[in-house]
């Protein structure tokens, strides 16, 4: 595993926690992290963190020559609640920096690109349960047209010119490590944080939407396997669908309430709701488990679990220092 990695938009939710994954994997001073501000202090003092612009390319090849970088992980991008308020800005940051990216490996100054996709690309004529692979597409949102467009363009880079680009569509992804970014599922991490430091919640969807949702532990794993997958094991060149798991708020605050029995949680649907009721309820992931393997661990117990203990121990930590 002789590979030197550049992560573009580092410091997001997943940006953060697959840094780290890599970093133990590949060797600290391999992975060099960048974003367009500084990081966290684990981010930058576990190894290399650049200020990168992603899409500035000419300041990306600076940084992939001078790290001799042989994969890019591009996961700069602007979600879907904060691209709905900056529609233009969303997609000159979402298309600007994957075709800087692309054309990068097309130049062979690097050999493999990491680009995430997302539930998004689906839309309100997309069947809802069990979502396949290949169905109707028809995005209603910024965010969603970007993704599905990113993904025509990484299919098109493959066929064209040979590059090696890979790409999940993300469901929610659920961390209790980094705090909401914008995006419509983030009511799933922000929801944790309310119960320990509030015990109640005011929640922006109905009580009963359903959506696809994964722990990060899940998606840092998935995403490293496609990435060291064989080549001729990825055979889905626009993005493979991703699950593990799918609840509604109310099912959530179920579970959250056998840790917390005076938790409580009010409904107030705002803009995220017509966003959400846009998106597929359950995905399937069929082709990803077919092709190379794919299986997720945490189901809505263990994840619930996992993250309450964890915030609880940040927390009593945090107590004991004042």
């Amino acid at each position: 595993m002789n590979e030197t990695i550049l992560i573009l938009g580092a410091s997001g939710q997943i940006g953060n926690e697959l840094t780290q994954k890599l970093r133990v994997l590949y060797g600290n001073n391999n992975v060099i992290a960048s974003d367009i501000r500084e990081g966290s202090k684990d981010l930058m003092s576990s190894g290399p963190f650049e200020i990168i612009d992603a899409t500035d390319k000419e300041t990306i090849l600076k940084t992939i020559k001078e790290y001799k970088v042989t994969q890019v992980y591009l996961l700069a991008a602007m979600l879907s609640a904060t691209a709905e308020q900056f529609p233009k800005k969303a997609w000159d940051l979402n298309m600007g920096s994957l075709l800087a990216v692309l054309d990068l490996a097309k130049e062979k100054h690097i050999k493999q690109v990491y680009w995430p996709s997302s539930i998004a690309v689906f839309g309100p004529t997309t069947p809802k349960e069990n979502t396949l692979q290949k169905t109707i597409m028809e995005p209603s949102t910024v965010y969603g047209i970007s993704k599905i467009s990113g993904e025509f363009w990484c299919n098109y880079y493959h066929e064209k010119y040979g590059v090696d680009v890979r790409s999940l569509r993300y469901p929610g992804i659920i961390s209790y490590k980094t705090k909401p970014g914008g995006g419509t599922t983030d009511y799933a991490v922000d929801i944790y944080f309310k119960a320990i430091e509030e015990r109640n919640f005011e929640c922006f969807l109905s009580k009963n939407t359903r959506l696809p949702m994964m722990y990060m532990q899940d998606a840092v794993n998935a995403t490293i396997k496609l990435m060291q997958a064989k080549p001729e094991d990825v055979k889905i060149r626009t993005a493979y669908n991703l699950a593990a798991i799918d609840f509604t708020p109310e099912e959530i605050a179920l579970e959250i309430k056998k840790h917390i029995p005076d938790f409580t949680i009010s409904y107030k649907p705002d803009f995220r709701q017509q966003i959400a009721d846009s998106w597929p309820s359950s995905i399937d992931d069929s082709e990803a488990r077919k092709d190379w393997n794919w299986n997720h661990k945490f189901d809505l117990k263990l994840m619930t679990d996992h993250i309450l203990s964890n915030l609880k121990a940040q927390q009593s930590k945090e107590t004991s220092k004042m």
